[in-house]
């Protein structure tokens, strides 16, 4: 009887395409963004519920640096998984993050508030928002390689784009689904639980993930890299192939150069112009989350539109290029947005409700949402060329989830205590660490305080990487992936079963 080899056993499956890798990974990564923008979405929600005090800016701090925290440790779980997924595989190692990520979200749903359990329930907060962070960390590596190494080199861009657009889509659906909830509950039911069912809702999520994700194979480049044994072999390998010589200053101007400045303008776009609306500006949330659901709507196609341009003209010119116009033009956006808003204030000058322009505010929110899609559409086609095969998981997750972990993720943080300090009444003024008395940057005596100072931190940070990625980061986009295993393949899959 003839023996099957493993190589007729792969050339007598049936073949599939880029359609499938594509929903497959970028699947389980909506999942991932849901479940870790979850909490980001509801941080002014649950912030009194966990933290509570008499001080509105305190308070509003405190569930900031836990919503920091997921942010946090990111780059720690790039480094984590990056090495798994160097030495073992792409496709094991974002099995094992969409199921932590996805363990965390469902317990974060079963917590007890303050109120019934003291300072184990901020304590617990913390704990799940870690474990989503450096789940979070190793999954977006894995899923932009997944497609990038299945993808041929003149349409790497147009294709990773798809993935770009999870992150996008999750924070969609985390708004979309906490939205239901809100309007179909009365707010005491929504305070006690309802909160908590949008959390648990991502075990279903995670269980058709897995499903989808179990069947794939590992990338065509990864495997030729095995069977020419050029990867990396252990710890102490891996830890030499990915930082000696001048691999760090590499990843280094890289996090500076580029994901630094698209970190700040993904999360100003998105999710710091939401929490203007409501912190600042007083909207509630039926107000706040349908302008925002409309713009996001109406910008994800832009994605594509940057990815596929960026395979014709390249990557950095589109992604510094959305940094820069964001950088010239958020400050008359934000004072567009107050005078679109119609605010009304009480007796001492408070900002108390809203009464908005909707569809001046959908627009406005929109240039926002394409800025995020200039900058990160062709992002990870830019990281997967830059970084070489054999340590690209982890070359590629540590500087992307810095930019975005630490950078944007620090962002409404910063943004909350820069505006605190310049907040008049002693009562609520809340020191930025301890450090800054910025009251007499508020120049007005605005009892709400300079609430377009924390600009100041995203124009900073995204001129920064312009400046630094125009003058020292070379373009990638001609470079051919497929030239480090000595061949041009590139695309031909073959039907995916678990066993491999």
């Amino acid at each position: 009887m003839a023996t099957t080899t493993a190589a007729t056993r792969v050339a007598t499956r049936p073949t599939y395409g880029l359609p499938f890798v594509i929903s497959a990974a970028s699947a389980g990564t909506i999942v991932e963004w849901y479940d870790f923008y979850l909490y980001a979405t509801l941080t002014p929600f649950l912030s009194p519920l966990f933290f509570p005090g008499d001080n509105p800016t305190a308070v509003q701090l405190a569930g900031f640096a836990t919503y920091a925290a997921g942010f946090l440790v990111r780059p720690f779980g790039a480094v984590v998984f990056g090495a798994l997924g160097d030495i073992i595989g792409r496709k094991y190692t974002f099995l094992v993050t969409i199921t932590a990520m996805g363990l965390a979200t469902v317990l974060m749903g079963l917590i007890p508030t303050y109120a019934q359990i003291g300072l184990a329930a901020p304590a617990l907060l913390v704990l799940l928002r870690i474990i989503q962070g450096l789940a979070l960390g190793g999954e977006y590596g894995g899923a932009a390689i997944y497609v990038a190494e299945h993808a041929p080199d003149n349409k790497r861009g147009l294709y990773t784009s798809w993935i770009q657009t999870t992150a996008t889509l999750g924070f969609f659906f985390a708004l979309a689904i906490i939205l239901y909830f809100r309007n179909t509950m009365t707010a005491a039911d929504f305070a006690a639980q309802g909160w908590r069912y949008p959390f648990w809702i991502s075990a279903v999520l995670v269980v058709i993930a897995l499903f989808i994700r179990i069947r794939l194979r590992e990338t065509p480049l990864f495997a030729r890299l095995k069977e020419q044994k050029k990867v990396v072999t252990g710890a102490g390998n891996w830890a030499s192939e990915s930082f000696s010589g001048r691999k760090v200053g590499t990843i280094l101007l890289v996090l500076i150069g580029l994901t630094a400045g698209q970190g700040v303008v993904w999360y100003q776009g998105q999710f710091q112009a939401n929490f203007f609306m409501g912190t600042y500006l007083k909207f509630s949330f039926q107000q706040a989350y349908p302008i925002m659901l409309w713009a996001v709507a109406l910008g994800t196609p832009f994605f594509l539109v940057f990815g596929w341009l960026s395979d014709r003209i390249g990557r950095k010119v589109i992604i510094l290029g959305g940094c820069l116009i964001a950088a010239i033009t958020y400050i008359p956006i934000y004072h567009a947005m107050v005078d679109a808003a119609n605010v009304t204030r009480d007796a001492t000058g408070l900002i108390t409700k809203s009464d908005p322009n909707v569809p001046v505010m959908v627009f406005l929110i929109w240039i926002q949402v394409i800025f995020v899609t200039m900058v990160y559409g062709p992002i990870a086609a830019f990281l997967v060329e830059y970084f070489r095969a054999k340590v690209r998981y982890t070359s590629l997750s540590i500087p992307y989830h810095f930019g975005n972990g630490w950078f944007g993720g620090l962002l409404p943080l910063t943004y909350t205590g820069l505006v605190g300090a310049t907040i008049p009444d002693e009562k609520r003024y809340v020191p930025w660490l301890g450090l800054f008395d910025l009251r007499n940057l508020n120049t007005t005596g605005d009892i709400n305080g300079n609430i377009y100072l924390g600009l100041a931190y995203v124009i900073t940070v995204a001129v920064m990487s312009v400046v630094v990625g125009t003058l020292f980061l070379h373009e990638p986009k001609n470079v051919k992936i497929w030239s480090e295993v000595g061949g041009e393949e590139r695309g031909m899959v073959t039907e995916a079963t678990p066993a491999d």
